[in-house]
């Protein structure tokens, strides 16, 4: 099948067209990367010193939340043995002080809120009403120009304006980001892909502190989208989660009352309380997004454990098993649209049909492929620059398998009540970072899918 020019119609088709998607709520985290890219001599002499025994218990399972130092790093080496991302929650104040001193290599916009709100308002133009938790003048400048707007009350009126006309200057919230390159070797660990590991410290996000202006006047706000993204529920906890779900729910039904097709985000959950409560919640969403980790997790927690550990144990991801794990959660949820991206392809279970969800998820692959190239996407004329990345040929197999199981066609099949559209990505050699490229094609599939329409 000639994919590159699948993918050079798609892109045609969604530049066209993604204007006319209408403004997108995006809610609720945002918060500033203090990115470093690790250095073997550096990593392997803070191990050495924080106590190697220790810290290699967590590079084989991880903690649910950051405590100490062993836990970091254990953490660290975790993502670079298996080539995959976590994020976890740092508890200890000693050990954010810690991170602090070991210092960054730039900041960055962060949160899955930020980088989408950069991405469709600042490169697709396509006009975001953003939540930021903590409007620092840091965190503002972050944000580029274009149609990216957070409410502001004044005299008892909502307005909407730029991030850096919003005049406050409130907390920063960072995150801490370890990148490392595909064959980064520490010790006798070697990172089979690029990819990177996220210790949160800010006391924001963790508990989806919600906004005053979206507390009182979220049917406002509501009113003026026309799509929406949901997200950064990934470090709530058993303790902690009840009263953002109930704020959260509150929403949903505002939303859903309005007609608003509404995508969740889901990220690494490391408790499964959160986990059911959000598996209990699907069914009030249009559309949910996640990799194998996550998927996985989501399994383990239906009692399907035999096929979470087949989702970890095959690369490339096994795509019958990835198949049989959407279909499980869309019965169980009701959720009408589901879609994985792993690396090197990505699938979509619909309860509906079309070649617009494929192509969707082709300009989603040359998105994310830019940004991986370029480092920074500054216009949606960029995206096309990945066009001369080559397609994965590692996901042949992968596609024969749907085509053998279920007959697929030009990357559509009809599985039981549903379609499925695959596409394989453009996989980057030396990619200039991985953060937010996750952000990246969920944003752009769900958006270009609705302006394809």
């Amino acid at each position: 099948m000639a994919w590159d020019n699948l993918y050079a119609s798609a892109f045609e088709k969604v530049r066209a067209r993604i204007g006319s998607t209408g403004r997108v709520l995006l809610a609720y985290n945002t918060n500033i990367d203090a990115v470093k890219y690790l250095e073997r001599k550096d990593l392997e002499e803070r191990v050495e010193k924080a106590g190697k025994e220790e810290v290699f218990q967590y590079a084989e399972e991880l903690p649910k939340r950051i405590e100490n130092v062993p836990q970091l790093l254990g953490s660290i080496l975790w993502s670079i043995k298996r080539g995959k991302a976590a994020e976890l929650f740092v508890e200890s104040c000693s050990t954010r002080f810690y991170m602090k001193r070991w210092g960054w290599d730039e900041l960055r916009m962060g949160g899955q809120v930020g980088i989408m709100a950069n991405l469709l308002g600042g490169v697709y133009g396509v006009p975001v009403i953003a939540h930021v938790p903590q409007l620092s003048g840091l965190q503002a400048s972050l944000f580029k120009d274009g149609p990216i707007y957070v409410p502001k009350v004044e005299e008892g009126r909502l307005k909407l304006v730029h991030p850096r006309d919003f005049g406050g200057d409130e907390e920063n919230c960072l995150h801490y980001i370890y990148e490392f390159p595909r064959g980064f070797t520490v010790f006798d660990l070697e990172a089979p892909r690029e990819n990177r590991f996220i210790g949160s410290a800010d006391d924001y996000n963790p508990n989806v502190y919600i906004r005053p202006e979206f507390l009182k006047h979220f049917g406002e706000i509501a009113s003026e989208a026309q799509l929406a993204i949901i997200s950064g529920l990934q470090a709530l906890t058993k303790e902690n989660y009840r009263e953002p779900f109930e704020i959260i729910e509150q929403h949903l039904e505002v939303l859903n009352e309005k007609g608003i097709p509404v995508h969740l985000e889901f990220a690494f959950t490391p408790d499964e309380t959160v986990r059911k409560a959000i598996i209990d919640l699907l069914g009030k969403f249009w559309s949910v997004g996640l990799n194998e980790v996550e998927l996985a997790s989501i399994m383990e927690v239906m009692g399907e454990k035999g096929l979470a550990e087949k989702l970890l144990s095959h690369d490339p991801v096994d795509p019958i098993a990835v198949t049989e794990a959407m279909l499980k959660l869309a019965e169980k949820t009701g959720v009408k649209r589901i879609h994985f991206h792993t690396y090197g392809y990505y699938l979509a279970l619909t309860e509906y049909e079309g070649d617009f969800v494929r192509d969707a998820l082709l300009f989603a692959a040359l998105a994310a492929a830019a940004k991986a190239k370029l480092g920074d996407v500054r216009s949606i004329d960029d995206v096309v620059k990945a066009m001369d990345v080559p397609v994965n040929e590692k996901a042949k197999p992968v596609e024969e398998a749907l085509v053998k199981e279920y007959g697929m066609k030009d990357g559509i099949a009809e599985v039981g009540a549903y379609q499925l559209a695959f596409v394989p990505t453009k996989i980057v050699a030396k990619p200039k970072s991985t953060v937010g490229i996750g952000d990246t094609i969920s944003s752009s599939a769900f958006v270009g899918e609705f302006a394809l329409r």
